[in-house]
């Protein structure tokens, strides 16, 4: 199943970089193209690099010291030991909504938030196997993922903004202004949409690999099921939307279906519940 993720993963990206290029094509203007890349790749180094401060600081979350909370040092060092990667920052958000998140640029500067909430609401082994998933997206170097996604899509959103302005001039090598206003209107839809659906691929690897290394698929399905509950009548565990990816369960959640799942940056806890309990050999 992991396998499957990661391919799934890898065609996404596949498929965005060929619809930038495809615009590209479409409108005629390589060097536009390659000013939307540079212009896009210079707005996410930012949130690249300083991602972890962004989230953290949006979350209220401040850092745990082993001697505050020894059994979560414990919990944590375990898993990432059996993953093969340093020991991260721990942090803890005031929250009342039971979420956490883990965020940094790479294993070396990587950083996990719990919330209040969580502490309350799980039990050790829910805990853990929620602990298991997010050490995942940073062993998976999942945040590295999530930055190519944004970095090709906002090009994508540059390049047809710049078409359709390239279309309302006389040069001839202008592109058709009806073209162009399409392009405008669908190709940024389509990014995000496809953006999306990365991030919703990366939470299924994150499961998946979070129940191998916790042995415990169950307990993380049970731990999804008490999380989504309490999203949707618990204040959002963080004050910043954009942020919102990181969590374990997107914190301002409200049920999406239909065709809105394709807007959506979780894939649906049932269906992740639903693979959980497969992964256990259960129905």
């Amino acid at each position: 199943m992991a396998a499957r993720n990661y391919l799934k993963t890898t065609l996404l990206l596949a498929g965005l970089s060929g619809l930038l290029l495809l615009i590209g094509r479409l409108l005629g203007g390589r060097s536009g193209l390659t000013v939307a890349l540079v212009l896009a790749v210079a707005l996410n180094a930012g949130s690249y690099f300083f991602s972890d401060k962004l989230a953290l600081a949006a979350s209220g979350a401040r850092p745990v010291s082993q001697a505050e909370a020894p059994w979560l040092y414990a919990i944590v060092a375990d898993l990432a030991s059996r993953m093969g990667i340093p020991m991260p920052r721990l942090y803890l958000s005031p929250s009342p909504q039971p979420n956490a998140f883990a965020t940094g640029r790479n294993p070396r500067h990587a950083a996990v938030a719990v919330t209040q909430g969580i502490l309350s609401v799980l039990d050790e082994r829910e805990l853990r196997a929620v602990l298991a998933h997010e050490l995942s997206h940073v062993a998976n170097r999942d945040i590295l993922i999530a930055s190519v996604a944004a970095t090709i899509a906002t090009a994508i959103t540059y390049v047809a903004q710049l078409g359709f302005l390239l279309g309302g001039s006389d040069d001839e090598d202008a592109p058709n202004p009806v073209a162009a206003l399409l392009l405008l209107v669908l190709a940024p839809i389509a990014a995000t949409i496809i953006q999306l659906a990365v991030s919703r691929s990366r939470e299924f690897g994150a499961d998946a690999t979070g129940a191998e290394y916790s042995r415990d698929p169950v307990a993380l399905a049970s731990a999804l099921r008490k999380i989504d509950a309490y999203a949707r009548r618990t204040p959002p565990a963080t004050r910043n939307p954009s942020t919102a990816p990181l969590f374990i369960i997107n914190p301002f959640r409200d049920g999406v279906a239909g065709f809105a799942r394709l807007f959506s940056t979780h894939p649906p806890t049932e269906e992740r519940i639903r693979r959980l309990r497969a992964l256990a050999g259960l129905r």
